[in-house]
């Protein structure tokens, strides 16, 4: 019985390490490529990113797709329990299920914000579901810029796209440590680390479905975060009430070195938008942004409102 079980075991490693390979190529760095990302929104959010210099990143709870996050950490759990109980360490399993089950209820609603990005130009799709069906604007973004204004609780990551996560490289680095650790607490700072890493890595997890949005993603984790001291603001609708950190995009530049100019490589008004394009350099102009207002164009999108 132990040596089939060692055998099991054994080539479930092999398939692992297999698959891990393969997910070399998914889990590139987005240096690797993209050199300008693409965000799209509508003109009340692209006023308070120009005038207020200001970036929302709002709770991932929040988007189209928030049950992708419960979806993830769901799934590396359920994985490295199966690794235990192939490797019969009862104990170890049942205080790593105490430790997901008190994480999920503490922090689940509030572990990550995030503000999304496209490696597409002006894409049909992104139109249509970001930028107010196609009347909003849609702004270039230096990628080389955006990431030397991260770090910390800010990371910018690309979104990847897969139906599991049984062969993510978190399954092993928390089943080894799972193994090796005598406190199976958040207290341990090495698992802690380790679950900040799958929260993170939980903000940029989608399924297959939603991979025709190309989608790199600046990712916040406020908690716990000593250097991160931005305060939250609250937005309020007719239905709800929202959470939200506004970035401070001066500082943010200035930190890389950069200014909003440098940052913002182009504006492109949507398709179906009746914006001016004199109006919108007019405006720029008068928000001190004197190149950028020669960098406004209007998509070439073939997009057209449905009857």
């Amino acid at each position: 019985m132990e040596s089939t079980l060692a055998g099991i075991h054994k080539e479930l490693s092999h398939r692992r390490q297999a698959r891990m390979q393969r997910l070399t190529d998914i889990y590139r760095s987005v240096t690797d490529k993209d050199n300008i990302l693409y965000h799209y929104t509508d003109y009340l959010a692209f006023h308070g990113i120009l005038k207020d210099r200001e970036l929302r990143v709002n709770n991932v709870r929040n988007m189209n797709d928030a049950a992708e996050m419960q979806l993830f950490m769901n799934g590396i759990f359920r994985a490295v329990e199966r690794e235990l109980e192939a490797e019969r360490a009862d104990e170890k399993l049942g205080k790593l299920r105490e430790l997901a089950n008190e994480l999920n209820k503490k922090y689940f609603d509030y572990a990550a914000y995030a503000a999304c990005f496209s490696t597409y130009r002006d894409d049909a799709s992104q139109w249509e579901r970001y930028a107010n069906r196609g009347k909003g604007v849609c702004l270039g973004i230096d990628r080389s810029v955006l990431e030397r204004m991260t770090g910390g609780a800010i990371t910018l990551q690309k979104v990847y796209y897969q139906d599991d996560v049984d062969t993510h490289p978190l399954v092993k680095k928390l089943y080894d440590l799972t193994m090796s650790e005598e406190i199976i607490t958040e207290d341990n700072p090495a698992l802690k680390a380790a679950l900040a890493d799958c929260w993170r890595n939980s903000a940029s997890f989608k399924h297959p479905s939603f991979s025709s949005e190309h989608e790199v993603r600046l990712v916040v984790m406020p908690f716990g975060a000593a250097d991160f001291d931005v305060k939250p603001r609250y937005h309020v609708t007719k239905d709800r009430i929202k959470k939200y950190y506004p970035l401070d995009l001066d500082a943010m530049c200035e930190k890389a070195g950069a200014s909003l100019e440098d940052l913002i490589t182009e504006i492109i008004v949507g398709p179906e938008s009746t914006q001016s394009l004199p109006i919108i350099r007019d405006y720029l102009k008068d928000l001190s942004f004197p190149e950028l207002a020669e960098r406004v164009y209007m998509s070439d999108c073939p997009l057209r409102s449905k009857m």
